[in-house]
């Protein structure tokens, strides 16, 4: 029985160890970053930051509220199959608390998320865990396909730059229609593979947990169809609304700093996929994220001092909005078990 305890509490020596570990690399990076600047660099960096136009960044945390928003309204939607209509207050405070608790211990919030959704509206957390496992199946899939739109349609300037880099380590480039051929060639014999050895790869304890993740993806994907066609595109919608707000949270940070201010959505698309990629480095993407924003930002000529301002101003946003609103619908959540309790 106390076994099962800690576990439910989600901090482990696993899970300090990867908190030390990715807080460690973000600091590294920290470090690395700021070594190789000089102080004219630095003082630069501190005035595009210091000068930025804080409308704008207020703007950005808006943006930032509203994708919780929409991710809330659109996890609200998977509780009807299993009977249960929870208010949007208290989806939403989960949401944004099980952000704060990924902020401490990674995957953490994910626990927090359900068990304060147990104490406000008596959900069993098993039954809440369900919801969240096939939701993050969704963002998976849903991630996966922006990035390959993403490499497919990369936009002007950032394709340039993308083909530049590769040209400099490899002397022959295959175009794009050759890489989708050869990717549809590698997925039709995968496939084949698959269905005529897959009986006797299931023996193999690396194989079954890929086949088990892949069938847990399907059945997340086929759970949505079973929500109902209103509910269905609901939730594709509300889908779409989380990754646009993604994007415009980039685009409006933009027009903070007059240097970004003529950067399009172009720009902000590419400003997001490589923040997405900061963000599975380090906790919360602390110090690789601006990093990253900047690197994005370098493409488009953007001066070094000026774009990790803009990182680190974009990042900041973000991080303040879930530990203000998270913070607050933590103490509102304490609160309201104790009530409970009394």
């Amino acid at each position: 029985m106390t076994a099962k305890k800690e576990k439910g509490t989600g901090v482990t020596f696993g899970g300090v160890l990867r908190l030390v570990v990715f807080l460690g690399i973000g600091f590294f990076f920290i470090y690395w970053f700021l070594l190789k600047l000089d102080d004219g660099q630095k003082a630069s960096i501190w005035e595009s930051f210091t000068g930025a136009n804080w409308w704008w960044v207020a703007a950005t945390m808006v943006c930032s509220l509203l994708s919780h928003l929409m991710r809330a309204l659109r996890w609200r939607l998977l509780f009807k199959p299993i009977g249960h209509v929870p208010t949007l207050n208290h989806t939403f405070g989960s949401v944004v608390v099980a952000y704060l608790g990924n902020l401490a211990f990674p995957r953490a919030g994910e626990v927090m998320r359900c068990a304060t959704l147990r104490t406000s509206e008596g959900i069993a957390m098993e039954k809440s865990l369900g919801t969240v496992v096939t939701e993050r199946i969704i963002d998976t899939l849903a991630f996966g396909l922006v990035v390959v739109i993403g490499l497919l349609a990369m936009f002007g300037k950032a394709k340039d730059w993308l083909y530049d880099t590769l040209a400099e380590r490899f002397s022959n480039l295959p175009n794009m229609a050759m890489i989708v051929g050869a990717l549809v060639v590698l997925a039709a014999l995968a496939l084949l593979f698959y269905k005529l050895f897959w009986k006797r790869l299931l023996h193999i304890k690396l194989f079954k947990k890929i086949d088990d993740m892949v069938r847990n993806m399907v059945d997340g994907v086929k759970s949505i169809l079973h929500l109902g066609p209103r509910a269905t595109a609901l939730f594709v919608v509300y889908s779409i609304a989380i990754y646009l707000l993604y994007i415009m949270g980039g685009l409006i940070i933009f027009q903070a700093l007059p240097e970004t201010q003529w950067l399009g959505f172009r720009a902000a698309f590419v400003v997001y996929l490589f923040g997405s990629v900061g963000m599975t480095f380090s906790q919360g993407g602390i110090g690789v994220y601006p990093v990253l924003v900047q690197l994005a930002l370098d493409i488009y000529g953007i001066p070094m001092e000026v774009g990790t301002a803009c990182g680190w101003l974009l990042w900041g946003s973000q991080q303040a909005v879930v530990i203000a609103v998270g913070a607050a619908y933590l103490v509102y959540f304490s609160v309201k078990k104790k009530r409970i309790k009394n």
